[in-house]
């Protein structure tokens, strides 16, 4: 059994953000799949029961991820876990897979981090980077430019079947078949 669980933030002002590339990929292997709602206010997100395995899109806003990802993970007995980000330190388009690690930066990480510890596989998807540091805030939290949105359908299909490779391979056999360098 495992906890898949997209960052991103609650709200129609974040629905098409980068910062809410987890969400949809949740979105589209909820469309894929027979899902059953399984939500709990105490776990603080909408949760979906996916054959054996668990989707997860955390409804505390992407700071505080962590608080809705170890309520499932305490709730279920839940050993593994796969977290899809966004990544400023990727090109727009790329696709990347890591277990454990650092959080780079990423405050949802942060706080995945600080509530179960970095023992668990990233889904990294590249959004490319604002050109100065001080623009990260803005850039995250507005909308795919056109060109990226017309690229956007395609790239969330390629991380959802990326994810439904993990539920039964390594994460070094879906790096080596799944990985992109961009879009």
């Amino acid at each position: 059994m495992m906890l898949i669980v997209g960052l991103g933030n609650p709200g129609s002002a974040y629905v098409q953000t980068r910062h809410n590339i987890g969400f949809m990929v949740i979105d589209e292997l909820c469309r894929r799949h027979n899902v059953q709602n399984v939500s709990k206010s105490s776990f603080e997100g909408e949760l979906f029961k996916m054959g054996s395995h668990f989707l997860l899109k955390p409804l505390t806003f992407m700071n505080l991820s962590g608080r809705s990802i170890l309520a499932v993970k305490n709730f279920y007995k839940i050993d593994e876990v796969i977290v899809i980000h966004d990544d400023l330190d990727l090109p727009f388009g790329a696709l990347r897979f890591k277990s454990g690690g650092g959080h780079g930066g990423h405050n949802g990480l942060k706080s995945t981090d600080s509530a179960i510890g970095a023992d668990y596989t990233r889904v990294r998807m590249g959004i490319g980077k604002p050109e100065h540091k001080s623009q990260v805030a803005d850039y995250v939290l507005h909308p795919f430019s056109a060109e990226e949105q017309n690229k956007l359908t395609d790239w969330v299909a390629k991380a959802a079947d990326a994810v439904e490779m993990l539920l039964q391979s390594s994460c070094s056999d879906v790096a080596s078949k799944c990985s992109l360098k961009g879009l």
